[in-house]
């Protein structure tokens, strides 16, 4: 499948330069939204769900986190290349520094209308930690993020979703359990699939939670000025 975007280069705030995929929005503007890769890198499939945000009307960027480490990184889903990645994310690539990235694909946006944030496994936790620690968005969606369960305590600043798998093995349902216990005001979403659900390249592809969790966070953004 081609995408519709390109990959800019764009300056992060400790000098270095990284590469984003930018996509801009079909029809009418509803927003900017930072898209999060998984521990995969910016993949076509994360391409493609940019480009599909693009298309209910928003202006992605999607940051390279891992460039700094390894440009261009971009990993399928193997053993081996499951291991890399988990390399890079777990012992190569600082996770602030994640944050800090997104912090500034936020800055570029928020002068153009409301901004919103998504991201899947290793971007669902850095769209939790940006929910919490980051100034300029309107709503957060996070997938499965599994560092979650160490930044439980901390609280959102925005109108924040999750969305979790009963069938997780990486993630227990007790981390759902305790940001519902502290976070009442934060909507948990539980669904009846495996880790990965929204990828259509991974076997736990569930393409019926996948839509009814776009769905919810197009319905987030939508009640929050997008």
């Amino acid at each position: 499948m081609t995408t519709r975007g390109k990959m800019i280069s764009m300056k992060m705030s400790d000098g270095a330069t990284i590469g984003v995929y930018q996509v801009e929005p079909t029809g009418p503007r509803r927003g900017g939204l930072v898209l999060i890769q998984e521990i995969f890198g910016v993949t076509e499939h994360i391409r493609e769900v940019s480009d599909g945000y693009a298309a209910d009307g928003y202006e992605v960027l999607a940051p390279s986190l891992y460039d700094r480490e390894e440009p261009g990184f971009n990993v399928g889903y193997g053993p081996d290349d499951i291991q890399k990645a988990i390399r890079v994310a777990r012992n190569e690539h600082p996770f602030d520094l994640s944050i800090k990235d997104t912090q500034t694909c936020i800055d570029a946006l928020k002068s153009k209308g409301p901004v919103f944030i998504t991201g899947y496994c290793y971007g669902g936790s850095v769209t939790w930690a940006a929910a919490c620690r980051l100034s300029g968005l309107n709503a957060a969606s996070g997938y499965y993020g599994g560092n979650i369960a160490q930044m439980v305590e901390e609280t959102p600043k925005c109108p924040t979703i999750l969305h979790f798998a009963k069938h997780d093995h990486g993630i227990p349902l007790e981390v759902a359990d305790k940001v519902k216990t502290l976070h009442p005001e934060v909507e948990v979403y539980i669904y009846d699939a495996g880790h990965g659900f929204n990828s259509d390249r991974r076997t736990d592809f569930n393409p019926e939670c996948a839509k009814l969790a776009r769905d919810r966070t197009l319905a987030l953004f939508r009640a929050n000025g997008g």
